[in-house]
């Protein structure tokens, strides 16, 4: 993975930086809207991570002339704009993703990864082609809308296969309850509710009815995990 990371605080994107480099990625990076204009232009990246308020050229100003030069890289916001209104704004601009700060470098880099992957899909449909998801004895028919565990059809609600899908297109990947929230509520609910978690322990119960081992995993202060162990 290549990225570009724009943000003029020093510490945050050394921080940044240093994360995506142990797991492997090639970092660029800016202090400044123009100097982030000028690379994500000149340069090819799998993703941009661009912070919202920048010195001499605001961050929602660079991704508006980076849209306007057909540049479609998957680009995630970072900002102390916690605001519904100003995710939604810069959503609306043409961002992929918003993340608030402060914010787990462990969310950021799935967010990331899950960014590149629909990336890749898009520019390879064939990628994105497959409609059964799986995981251990558990199948998930996305066509006929139909969740099996063996042999046995497990019956879910709306929200339930909404939530289990998300999950399992992201196994193995720590998901926050914000991420979630976004997914599947789009904000329609107040992320301080216990609304996620009052879905998740329905539907781990529908999964592990018979004595079936359990899949979906709480990780403390972090979020919810689909694995086999």
């Amino acid at each position: 993975m290549k990225l570009l990371v724009i943000e003029d605080d020093s510490t945050t994107r050394e921080y940044i930086q240093k994360g995506f480099q142990e797991s492997g990625a090639t970092v660029d990076t800016a202090d400044n809207g123009p100097d982030g204009l000028f690379l994500a232009t000149t340069e090819h990246y799998d993703i941009i991570i661009l912070d919202r308020m920048l010195p001499k050229m605001d961050g929602l100003a660079v991704l508006s002339a980076l849209r306007a030069a057909n540049i479609h890289t998957p680009i995630i916001i970072l900002s102390a704009l916690s605001h519904v209104d100003e995710r939604i704004k810069g959503l609306k601009v043409g961002g992929d993703d918003y993340l608030t700060k402060p914010f787990s470098f462990q969310e950021l880099l799935v967010r990331a990864s899950i960014q590149v992957d629909r990336q890749k899909q898009l520019l390879d449909p064939s990628n994105g082609s497959n409609t059964l998801l799986t995981i251990a004895d558990l199948s998930m028919d996305l066509v006929g809308h139909k969740v099996t565990r063996g042999v046995k059809e497990i019956k879910l609600q709306p929200k339930e296969f909404q939530l289990l899908r998300y999950l399992l297109e992201h196994k193995e990947q720590v998901i926050s309850r914000t991420m979630l929230f976004e997914a599947v509520w789009d904000y329609h609910f107040d992320p301080k509710t216990n609304v996620i978690d009052v879905h998740i322990a329905k539907l781990r119960k529908k999964l592990e009815e018979e004595g079936h081992s359990q899949l979906i995993y709480t990780v403390r202060g972090a979020g919810y995990v689909v694995r086999t162990t």
